[in-house]
Order: C-alpha cells, then sequence, then structure tokens
C-alpha cells in the first residue's frame, strides 16, 4: 500500500467520526500514514431543498470524487446510501466495511414510539422513502422536510419545531448517541434504504495496487448485502426522487431481500411491496437477485411510479 494516504471527507461530525473510522483501519493492518482532507460538498451547502429537487444524493460526493480525479486523495469514504448506484466513469468501489444498525431511528423529546404520537404531530423527515413508509403507518401524521447534518436536526428537534424525526440509527450510534433513540423501526414497519448503515470505500479505477489493498477490507456478507439492494435501485432508475426502500439479510447461506417501492407524488398509491431470495456467492449473484426483485416490482406496476 502507499505510505502515504489521504482520505477525502464530508466535514461533517459524522462523515468525519466514518473518515476516522477508516484511517484507523488503514493503520492498523497496513501500517499507513494517513491524512484526512475534509471537504464541504453541494450536499450539505443546499439545506432550503429537498435533494430530490437539486440532484440528489450525488451531491455528497462529486467534490470528493474530484479529489480524487486532481490527485488531492488517494481515497474517499462515504455513507453507502449517499451514494449513486452508478459510479462515474474512472472510479470503483473499492471496499465495503461491516454494517451497523441499518435500521431506522424514531427520536422525539416527548415520545416513546410512533404510536404515541397525537393525530396530526409533526414528524421531519426529508427521505420520501421514509416519507411513504411513514404515510402508509400513520396517515394522520404532518410529515415535514428536514435537512441538514445529524447534529443541526437534532437541533431543529430540540427547537421544538418537529414533535418527532426519523434518523438513521447507524449514526446515532457511530456519535455515541444510541440515548436519543426512543425506538427503532424493524425493518417490517420500514424497510431500509439500499446500503444504509454500510461504509463504501471509492478510489480512481486506475489505483489498481490500491484497489487490491483495500478489497482486503470488505466484509463479504455485507457486500453481497449492498450489491443485492442497490441492484433493485438500479434496475428500476433509482434517483433520490423514487421512493424506494430495499434490504437485504442472511439466512443461512441464502439472502433475503425485500422491497417497497412508493409513488412520489400520489399518496393515495399502495406501496408496492416483493421479495426475493436465493443462494448467493458472488457479485454477480448478488446483483441478479437484486434484478429479480426489480423486476417483480415491474410487474406489479412499478413503471407508473418511477
Amino acid at each position: 500500500m502507499t505510505e502515504r494516504i489521504i482520505i477525502a471527507t464530508r466535514e461533517s461530525r459524522l462523515a468525519m467520526w466514518q473518515a476516522e473510522h477508516v484511517r484507523e483501519l488503514l493503520t492498523r493492518r497496513f501500517g499507513a500514514a494517513v491524512e484526512l482532507l475534509g471537504m464541504t460538498t453541494r450536499g450539505d451547502q443546499i439545506l432550503d431543498r429537498a435533494l430530490s429537487k437539486v440532484g440528489g444524493k450525488g451531491l455528497f460526493v462529486k467534490e470528493l470524487e474530484a479529489a480524487l480525479e486532481e490527485g488531492r486523495a488517494n481515497l474517499a469514504v462515504h455513507s453507502l446510501k449517499d451514494v449513486p448506484m452508478d459510479l462515474p466513469p474512472g472510479f470503483e468501489l473499492a471496499a465495503v466495511l461491516q454494517r451497523e444498525d441499518p435500521r431506522d431511528a424514531f427520536v422525539s423529546s416527548r415520545f416513546a414510539g410512533l404510536d404515541e404520537l397525537p393525530q396530526g404531530a409533526t414528524v421531519g423527515t426529508s427521505s420520501l422513502r421514509r416519507v411513504v413508509q411513514l404515510r402508509a403507518l400513520r396517515p394522520d401524521l404532518v410529515i415535514e422536510p428536514l435537512r441538514g447534518n445529524l447534529d443541526t436536526r437534532l437541533r431543529k428537534l430540540d427547537e421544538g419545531q418537529y414533535d418527532a424525526i426519523v434518523l438513521a440509527a447507524a449514526g446515532l450510534k457511530r456519535l455515541g448517541l444510541a440515548a436519543r433513540i426512543r425506538a427503532v423501526f424493524e425493518p417490517a414497519q420500514m424497510l431500509p434504504c439500499a446500503g444504509q448503515g454500510a461504509l463504501g470505500l471509492e478510489v480512481r479505477a486506475d489505483a489498481v495496487a490500491l484497489l487490491a489493498q483495500l478489497a482486503t477490507l470488505t466484509d463479504a456478507p455485507t457486500a453481497f448485502a449492498v450489491h443485492a439492494e442497490r441492484a433493485v435501485s438500479r434496475s428500476l432508475g433509482g434517483s433520490c426522487s423514487m421512493p424506494l426502500a430495499a434490504f437485504a439479510v442472511w439466512d443461512g447461506d441464502q439472502l433475503a431481500l425485500s422491497a417497497v417501492l412508493g409513488h412520489p407524488e400520489r399518496t393515495d398509491a399502495p406501496l408496492l411491496r416483493t421479495s426475493a431470495r436465493g443462494a448467493v456467492a458472488s457479485v454477480a449473484a448478488a446483483r441478479a437477485l437484486g434484478e429479480r426483485a426489480a423486476a417483480a416490482l415491474r410487474d406489479q406496476g412499478a413503471g407508473g411510479y418511477v
């Protein structure tokens, strides 16, 4: 491995934690000297509009990819849920690390769970995936946009702007904020998005030696699950404007994949649900499983949703 590694990362507290985690891993495993290059992305700057309206989750990674392309950094650390389904030419996902808790978390200063919210309570989230599933669970709730980094979202809750907010449990746990979680949504209630809770390491495709070294950090069970999940979205033309959830868990040597698709605009449209399972021992098999789930959603009428 290159003796000196520069990691490109967003500057939010959570992103810096993730980069520090990877730095420690690289130092311990390979003895590499690692530096962090903190950056502010367009996704961090645009806080007054939903991501689906301004370019999607790719806004969180473009500046980091520019740093890789220009040689200012050797690798970028991402929350995989923020990574577009298709990377630009010249870039590769070198490793997928072991997953943290993939579930969504219910966070509130006054209420212990979704069922305790009074009729008409205000819940904050800017995830269309969460919006459509919340509406299915509690159509009486008022769901309002919520942008900003994790600390900003918690501050808005504490200021009383919302009765509750929904966040990824992984981020709260990584920052030592698990005590803020009042309840977690089991996947049967609210299915996570593709890659939620997993970290991905992105490098230039021509960094052959680095690619080979980083590949040894991959957690295969997580990677196969994530590739299956991302294949559902990719097969449906996935973007930030698609309220799609996809989540895979292992059952012995079988990977069980579930997917939920909502309509981005019609609140009266039913959620489309499907599941698929199979023995998976390669990325190709994982992607094939995801494509099978996507085909089942299309059979249910997904074409009218995307």
